[in-house]
């Protein structure tokens, strides 16, 4: 009887949804042959937990729902967490770079929201970012702007990873450095 309750329990757990993801592109692609043309569809989806975990992957198909399978599932495989500060924005200001695209990440106060382009705002959006501006530069490519927003997720650090980096406490990580005065 209770193992029959722990099944049903983990078939629940299995069904509810614990990321939410985000259709960024989708691509008709064709081949010519000799009969005609022969279409299909490249995807590009992002999911997150929206709570620091965040991913992205790229599936391709004949059909449309099954590229967006393919490249949610690929997205779920390649999840990274980014350390957020206050759960509402990020530590410190960030450049990514992905081939020809450049991003720039900025932490915002309180009440800024999300000023980001297409690509990163979904992006930031299924990480649970609530203040960010961001700026891309370079690359317009959908694919290569969010490999760059990745590439600088991947580079963001909280100040305790840099604490325990140097071997010292967070406070005096924290601390600002007193202004030295000159005696005259």
């Amino acid at each position: 009887m209770a193992e029959r309750q722990n099944r049903r329990d983990r078939r629940e757990r299995e069904e509810t949804p614990e990321f939410a993801d985000r259709l960024v592109a989708i691509n008709r692609v064709s081949k010519t042959v000799k009969g005609g043309k022969r279409f299909g569809f490249a995807a590009l989806v992002v999911v997150g937990d929206q709570r620091g975990r965040v991913g992205f992957g790229k599936g391709k198909a004949k059909e449309v729902p099954e590229a967006i399978r393919k490249a949610t599932e690929q997205a779920k495989r390649q999840m990274i967490r980014v350390p957020l500060r206050e759960g509402r924005t990020l530590h410190h200001d960030i450049e990514g770079r992905h081939g020809a695209g450049k991003v720039i990440l900025r932490a915002a106060v309180p009440g800024t929201g999300i000023i980001a382009g297409g690509p990163m705002r979904a992006v930031f959006e299924m990480l649970g970012l609530q203040d960010v501006v961001a700026k891309s530069l370079g690359s317009q490519n959908p694919y290569n702007m969010i490999r760059a927003t990745f590439d600088g997720l991947r580079n963001s650090a909280s100040p305790r990873q840099v604490a325990q980096r140097r071997g010292k406490k967070v406070a005096e990580i924290l601390r600002k450095p007193e202004a030295e005065t000159v005696d005259a």
